[in-house]
């Protein structure tokens, strides 16, 4: 069975449909980027994955004992959380509060698991900072340690790059790509970078304004009609 199986979604806010007849399985070890123009519904696919939201149609079946609570979550940051006063450490071990229950302590593995992904991630020197103070890169390292502490199974990422400079927009492709490659966590992740799909991806998923317009093997996509003049659309914006 899929890790993660969405059948016949219709999505949207009060009734009103922003895509639907989605229908996209992800197995274990996949790198699905989510593309498509802006209020297409791909963030809105997110949270519904999440259960922040429910579908207004269809069901989202979980394989290979996934459960709701091993979902590693990266979102799009708002400029009030970019100022967040608390310490590296804080935020990383934050991402483990689906672990904790309702005790009002970290465990010793708890602890130590956010110590091993901050080393992961190479922010250990970082941990006694405070959030804020950090660079854009930085503190997407952060998230993605945070967000590592919830699981070892499936990452959702949301624009995990919006507003880094080159540098770190290769850095951060880099350590997702390890985490997949390496450390076999699934991957699914919203983008607006083309270029990045095309390199880092296994599978695409296009979603059009109430529809979608394409799921597949990356192979197939760039080789497709759609893909093309969709690549050629946003590298004329680049």
């Amino acid at each position: 069975m899929a890790l993660l199986t969405c059948q016949d979604l219709a999505l949207g806010y009060e009734g009103k449909k922003v895509v639907e007849n989605l229908s996209f399985s992800v197995d274990s070890g996949d790198y699905l980027c989510v593309v498509g123009e802006n209020g297409s519904g791909k963030s809105t696919l997110i949270k519904t994955l999440l259960k922040l939201m429910p579908p207004i149609k269809g069901q989202i079946l979980t394989g290979d004992g996934l459960k709701q609570n091993e979902i590693g979550y990266l979102p799009q940051q708002t400029e009030v959380q970019k100022d967040f006063p608390a310490s590296v450490k804080e935020v990383v071990l934050s991402g483990c509060l689906n672990r904790s229950g309702l005790g009002p302590f970290y465990s010793s593995g708890e602890k130590k698991l956010a110590l091993a992904n901050m080393e992961k991630l190479g922010i250990t020197n970082l941990a006694k900072r405070c959030y804020r103070e950090l660079s854009g890169g930085q503190q997407q390292r952060v998230l993605l340690a945070r967000a590592l502490c919830a699981t070892h199974k499936l990452l959702l990422l949301d624009e995990p790059v919006a507003g880094l400079d080159p540098k770190a927009t290769a850095d951060m492709y880099q350590l997702i790509e390890k985490l997949n490659a390496a450390d076999g966590i699934t991957v699914i992740m919203i983008s607006h970078d083309i270029g990045a799909a095309a390199r880092y991806a296994s599978h695409i998923l296009h979603i059009g304004h109430q529809k979608p317009l394409f799921y597949g093997r990356k192979t197939d996509y760039t080789a497709s009609e759609l893909g093309r003049a969709f690549c050629l659309a946003k590298g004329d914006e680049a």
